[in-house]
C-alpha cells in the first residue's frame, strides 16, 4: 500500500478512494472570477483545485481566496522558487512543482524547507514536454523510460533534503508511454501517484484518450488522485472524471443506466427512450445506485438486463416494463418513460 498524503481534507495515498482534481483557468490574479470557478468546481465534485502562480500578484490573491473556500488548493509554480515560498505563506494546501525547472539545489532546498515548515505536500511533477536534456540525449528522444526516471530522479533529489511527503506526478499525452512510465515508477516508489493523460485534447478527443490512458492505470490499481486534462471548462474535467470512477466501480453513481446499440429487431425510438429516461432519472427521487435498464426488444431485455432493478424492454410500438428480469406490465410506447419513472419512484 501507498504512503498516505494530507492535502487539506482530502487524503491521496494509504488506500483512500481516488480524488478528483481539476485546474482554474481564468487569471489568477482575479480574485472574483478565481472564486467563482473555484466554487463552481467544488459543486461539480472536484475535490481538490490547482491554481496557476505565474506572479507575486496570484499569490497575494490566493492569499485572500484561501479563507473563504473548503476546497482545498494546490499552488502551482515554475521557474521561481520564490513563488513557491510565497504561495506556501499564502496558505496553499499542497504545491506543485518541477524540481527541475526550479533551479540550484539551494532553492529547491528553501522550498522543502518553507513545505516542511507548513507540513505541506509536494507533488513532484515532471511531464513529456519537460525532460532533462540528459535524460532526452540518453535514451535517443523521449521515452516512457526517461519519464520513469525523470520522476525517480527528482524525487530522490528531495528526499535527499529530508523531506517524503510528496505525490508523484508524470505525464505524457502519448497514452501508451503514458501508461509504461507510470507502471515502471509505480514499482520503484510508495509515494502516492497522481495521473492523468496531459493535453489530452478537445472535449470529445480529450475524452477518448483520458478514458483509455486513465483507465488502464486504473484497472492495474495505480492511481491516487486523478485529473482529466480538457481543452475545455474544467468543470467538464470534473464531471468526467467521475464519470470514469463510476463506470470502473469506484464510485457510486447516483443511477447506473444500462441500454442496448438496437439492431434490426428494435421496433421503438431507443435512442429517444434511453436519453430521456436518463433525463429524468437524473432529477428524480430514486436511492443511490439504482441500475435501470433501457432495451430495445424483448427478445433479450428482460433476461440481458436481469440484473438492473428496473428496466423497459421495447416491442412493437410499446414496451415491457420488468424488475429484477420479471416483467410487470406492457404499456404503449408513449407511455414507456412516464410509466416507468412513476413504477421507479413509487419502490424507493
Amino acid at each position: 500500500m501507498r504512503k498516505s498524503v494530507k492535502v487539506g481534507n482530502v487524503v491521496i495515498g494509504g488506500g483512500s478512494p481516488v480524488s478528483i482534481q481539476s485546474m482554474t483557468n481564468v487569471d489568477s490574479r482575479d480574485e472574483k472570477a478565481l472564486l467563482r470557478q473555484i466554487r463552481q468546481l467544488q459543486d461539480a465534485g472536484c475535490e481538490i483545485v490547482r491554481i496557476a502562480i505565474p506572479d507575486m500578484e496570484a499569490a497575494e490573491t490566493l492569499a485572500r481566496v484561501k479563507p473563504q473556500v473548503t476546497v482545498p488548493l494546490v499552488a502551482d509554480i515554475h521557474f521561481d522558487y520564490r513563488l513557491a515560498i510565497a504561495a506556501i505563506e499564502a496558505g496553499a494546501d499542497k504545491i506543485r512543482i518541477n524540481p527541475g525547472n526550479i533551479g540550484s539545489d539551494e532553492r529547491v532546498q528553501a522550498v522543502v524547507d518553507a513545505a516542511k515548515a507548513k507540513n505541506i505536500p509536494i507533488r513532484i511533477g515532471v511531464n513529456s514536454g519537460s525532460l532533462e536534456k540528459d535524460i532526452v540525449e540518453k535514451n535517443g528522444g523521449v521515452t516512457a523510460e526517461g519519464l520513469a526516471e525523470s520522476a525517480l530522479r527528482n524525487v530522490k533529489r528531495i528526499e535527499d533534503m529530508g523531506y517524503d511527503n510528496l505525490v508523484v506526478s508524470l505525464k505524457s499525452s502519448d497514452v501508451k508511454m503514458n501508461y509504461a512510465a507510470h507502471k515502471l515508477v509505480a514499482e520503484q516508489t510508495d509515494h502516492p501517484i497522481h495521473i492523468g493523460i496531459t493535453e489530452a485534447g478537445t472535449l470529445a478527443r480529450g475524452k477518448v484518450k483520458s478514458a483509455v490512458g486513465i483507465g488502464a492505470l486504473l484497472l492495474d490499481g495505480i492511481g491516487d488522485t486523478m485529473r482529466v486534462s480538457l481543452t475545455a471548462d474544467p468543470v467538464e474535467e470534473v464531471y468526467f472524471a467521475k464519470e470514469i470512477l463510476e463506470s470502473m466501480g469506484l464510485r457510486q453513481p447516483k443511477v447506473n443506466l444500462v441500454s442496448c446499440p438496437t439492431c434490426g429487431r428494435t421496433k421503438v425510438d431507443l435512442q429517444h427512450l434511453a436519453e430521456e429516461v436518463d433525463r429524468r432519472l437524473a432529477d428524480a427521487d430514486v436511492p443511490a445506485g439504482l441500475k435501470v435498464a433501457v432495451m430495445g426488444c424483448v427478445v433479450n431485455g428482460p433476461g440481458e438486463a436481469k440484473e438492473a432493478d428496473f428496466g423497459v424492454a421495447g416491442g412493437d410500438g410499446k414496451g415491457v416494463i420488468f424488475a429484477k428480469g420479471e416483467i410487470l406490465k406492457t404499456v404503449k410506447e408513449e407511455e414507456i418513460v412516464d410509466e416507468l419513472i412513476k413504477i421507479i419512484e413509487g419502490n424507493k
